[in-house]
């Protein structure tokens, strides 16, 4: 892959752990520290939407600047989409469903093989009014996230591709729902960059302590 993540390790000197996961952040500022850290490191960001129908890419290119990092995105909508443009296996939509870890896992590791990029995000859930069920009520929402780390010249990295998933029920309607699922997809993008590990322990201490709207259904 085309990669561009120099691996410097510097960052800018408004950057810092606290300023990238600080709940009470304001959304813009939050874009333009992320923007910053991948900026910094040579590092390039790539989206795939279904629930939220663009609006996490809105977002990042409301940032001037933001073509330095942010490479584009997919508006995958239905289920053919996710297999026609990024490569989701079709056996997957019966067997878990289009809102699942799986689907948005997969959904971020084909935009990250697509795009060539270091970082993916992929949304997929039931923004409402209707769609809901038992299982999967109105303001589910599955968010995956993806790293690709290069390999190192000896060859340490076998497989350096990471996804990670976890699933969220947001309250409010359909543009609440929305919303905060951009939301926290920023906010996971920045945990990462702030040295969280993505893992089923750091999924839940996220949602306590980064993302109280965030009721996390392991």
């Amino acid at each position: 892959m085309n990669q561009r993540d120099t691996g410097s390790g510097k960052t800018p000197p408004s950057w810092s752990a606290e300023r990238m996961t600080d709940a009470g952040m304001e959304r813009a500022t939050r874009v333009g520290r992320l923007g910053q850290a991948l900026e910094a490191r040579g590092q390039r960001l790539a989206v795939a939407e279904s629930c939220t129908g663009g609006l996490l890419a809105a977002t990042l290119t409301e940032q001037s600047g933001s073509s330095g990092w942010f490479e584009g995105g997919w508006i995958t909508y239905s289920n053919r989409a996710k297999q026609r443009e990024l490569g989701v296996p079709a056996a997957l939509f019966s067997e878990v469903g289009a809102v699942s870890g799986e689907v948005v896992a997969a959904m971020a590791e084909g935009v990250i093989r697509r795009a060539e990029v270091s970082y993916a995000v992929a949304i997929s859930g039931v923004a409402g009014p209707s769609g809901g069920s038992e299982a999967k009520p109105v303001g589910t929402v599955w968010i995956g996230w993806g790293y690709w780390s290069p390999a190192t010249a000896a060859g340490a990295h076998a497989e350096p591709l990471t996804t990670f998933a976890a699933r969220f029920r947001f309250d409010g309607d359909r543009a609440a729902v929305r919303h905060s699922a951009v939301d926290v997809a920023l906010r996971g993008l920045c945990a990462h960059l702030s040295g969280e590990s993505w893992d089923a322990a750091a999924a839940r201490r996220w949602s306590d302590a980064f993302w109280p709207v965030a009721g996390l259904k392991m």
